[in-house]
């Protein structure tokens, strides 16, 4: 099983570094060979469409994505993807369509693989532990995030350098076959063991064979889980006001690209550095709490950061105490979603996760400019920073009086299934 999961680990690391570097040679790819820029955008915006959908359309494939065999298929048909584009720019055609198709096809795969991957690594992780482990999937799925973080830092640009050495069509191809080697790799990666656990209420899971698993239904059963996604989905939404907001801010005070580049440094190199730090102590770390204070720092931070511009260095320090938050707030949601789901029930909280907080930031991106453009980016960065103290203490305090209603009801029960005569 720990060969499965640094395996997995692995592969993590290397196709999200290959992601972010290839993210810098597409456009150049699409305005090099189209001379048009609206097109630069095409492939991204066309993989969040999956993204957004893949509750619905992905609820009969998710629970196929058990093992490494399926997910090397996945990870194959992403590769397919990411081909379309080197492969229509040597035969001269990269236009419009081309460009659609790769941003659906990956989009697809990678709407499947992020929920399948994690969900695969709490199950290795419950069979490690089963097997006398010490680390079970809190610590894991960490250790992922944290691999996740760390390409962030170096790969956008080893990307710049790479497109200047080898030119960006080259860094293409190179992304395709390290997605195709990714896909090899994966199997070797064993299945995950369908295990019958008890939730927190003291209930059985039981998957319905044929029969997909509601998110929905997921969530309503488990308020925690359930605060934490909406915790995550509000801030996704939200992020256009950190990126966007102080892109517009920078322009405004005559430092274009500074202040955006200020905040991204000291956000990216703090949650890297916390990053490291999560996985020696997320298991002692109450849940509930630690994606409270993320969210609740995070909304402070975005709420500061006009009252600091347009001081670089007061950009830079203030970013950092987001990024030093927030991984504490996602390890917690991974921990509470592989702590309290199993088999079907958990790849349905982690897709949930995935569309709530990915296609989030997605339409958050998307109507963010205008939102900007006629609040201005003070108003807009206070507003969304407003929004996520909120929804971090509204969905903890729901989150907490659901809980203790459910332990209420759970006493009751056993309570009257004790009594002489009394049933279950």
């Amino acid at each position: 099983m720990r060969r499965g999961l640094l395996l997995l680990t692995v592969i993590t690391f290397v196709t999200w570094v290959g992601t972010r570097m290839t993210a810098v040679a597409l456009p150049l790819v699409a305005l090099e060979e189209t001379g048009q820029a609206w097109t630069t955008g095409l492939v991204g915006g066309m993989a969040g469409l999956p993204l957004l959908t893949v509750g619905w359309w992905g609820r009969g494939l998710r629970d196929r994505l058990t093992g490494g065999r399926a997910l090397a298929v996945v990870m194959g048909v992403n590769a397919a993807g990411l081909a379309v584009v080197p492969v229509a720019s040597v035969m001269g055609q990269v236009g419009a369509v081309a460009l659609c198709v790769s941003g659906l096809v990956t989009g697809v795969a990678g709407a499947l693989l992020g929920p399948a991957e994690r969900s695969l690594v709490s199950d290795l992780a419950d069979e490690h532990v089963a097997r006398g482990g010490r680390t079970g999937p809190a610590r894991w799925l960490a250790w992922q995030d944290l691999a996740h973080r760390v390409s962030m830092i170096f790969a956008p640009p080893a990307g710049a350098w790479a497109v200047t050495m080898w030119g960006a069509g080259a860094l293409l191809w190179c992304k395709t076959t390290v997605v195709a080697l990714a896909a090899t790799a994966l199997l070797a990666v064993p299945a995950g063991r369908a295990t019958h656990q008890e939730d927190q209420g003291g209930v059985q899971e039981e998957a319905t064979p044929g029969r997909p698993v509601s998110a929905l239904a997921v969530l309503r059963s488990r308020p925690q889980v359930a605060a934490g996604v909406l915790m995550a989905g509000v801030g996704g939404v939200c992020w256009f006001g950190f990126s966007l907001g102080l892109a517009v801010l920078g322009v405004e005070h005559d430092m274009p690209g500074a202040l955006i580049a200020a905040g991204m440094s000291g956000y990216g190199a703090a949650s890297v550095a916390a990053s490291l730090l999560v996985p020696v102590v997320i298991d002692r770390l109450p849940r509930m709490t630690a994606m409270l204070s993320s969210w609740v720092v995070l909304g402070a931070v975005f709420g500061a950061l006009p009252l600091v511009t347009p001081s670089l260095a007061g950009i830079a320090v203030v970013a950092a105490v987001g990024g030093a938050a927030m991984p504490w707030g996602i390890a917690a949601l991974n921990a509470l979603i592989s702590e309290q789901t199993h088999g079907p029930d958990r790849r349905a909280a982690f897709t949930a996760e995935t569309v709530l907080h990915s296609g989030g930031t997605s339409l958050g991106l998307l109507a963010g400019g205008a939102l900007i453009g006629w609040a201005g980016s003070e108003a807009v960065l206070l507003t969304t920073g407003l929004l996520q103290i909120a929804a971090a203490v509204g969905g903890a305090g729901w989150a907490w009086k659901a809980h203790h209603q459910q332990a209420v009801d759970t006493g009751v029960r056993m309570a009257v299934c004790r009594a002489p005569g009394g049933k279950w």
